[in-house]
This record gives structure tokens, C-alpha cells and sequence, in this order.
């Protein structure tokens, strides 16, 4: 993963629209973003920053400002959940109260599996 950072002379909306399009259409291509004030474009992805430049140098003024590796989020260590206590005293009391059935229904919670089957 590399992250381009590319100067660019463009003079309108519709240059700047030609010029993401050109580079959206690049394989290895994830994300683009253009800042017009300072008009710089910002390209990360798998990709070469001079194959860039040379489909934008046919439409405008083309320079490479900087290379790097992508910095990626810090991701954080997610500690195991803890069963609710108010779960659990429910749990307590509906096998006091039903002490013939042995075996309960594990209920989970959209939070956990938000693909599972809702019914209403």
C-alpha cells in the first residue's frame, strides 16, 4: 500500500472531474481524494505514482509532491464481553422458577451477529 501525493494545474470542475475518472480507472487503485484549494491529489493504493503521472500529464501539469507507505489505523485490542448482570439474575430466577428444565437457549444479540434472522 502506497500513498501518492500529486500537484496538479487544473483550471475547472470539469478538469477535475476528468482527472479522478483517470484515475479511478487505474487498477490497484482504493482510494482517491482532491483537495481543490490546494489542488492536490491524493491517491492510495497498489500502485506505481510515475504510472499516475503519465495518464494525468496528458491533461494537465502533472508533479509528484510526496511517497510513502500508507499509514494504516492503530487497531485496538477488543476485550472479551462480559455477560450483562442483569442477564445473568435472569437466568437465576427462571431456573429457580423452572428447576425440571436442564437445558437454555443461548440468546445473542444484534450487536453480535447482525446478519442473524429477525422476526417481528
Amino acid at each position: 500500500m502506497q500513498k501518492a501525493v500529486l500537484k496538479l494545474d487544473l483550471h475547472g470542475e470539469k478538469a477535475r472531474k476528468k482527472a479522478m475518472k483517470t484515475v479511478s480507472s487505474l487498477p490497484g487503485v482504493d482510494s482517491i481524494s482532491m483537495d481543490m484549494k490546494d489542488q492536490k491529489l491524493t491517491v492510495i493504493g497498489d500502485i506505481d505514482p510515475v504510472d499516475i503521472v503519465a495518464k494525468l500529464r496528458k491533461m494537465c501539469c502533472t508533479e509528484i509532491v510526496t511517497v510513502g507507505p500508507a499509514k494504516e489505523p492503530a487497531k485496538k485490542k477488543e476485550e472479551p464481553k462480559k455477560p450483562d448482570p442483569d442477564v445473568a439474575e435472569c437466568f437465576k430466577a427462571c431456573k429457580a422458577y423452572h428447576p425440571h428444565i436442564t437445558t437454555y437457549y443461548y440468546v445473542r444479540s444484534v450487536e453480535e451477529d447482525p446478519n442473524a434472522c429477525v422476526i417481528s
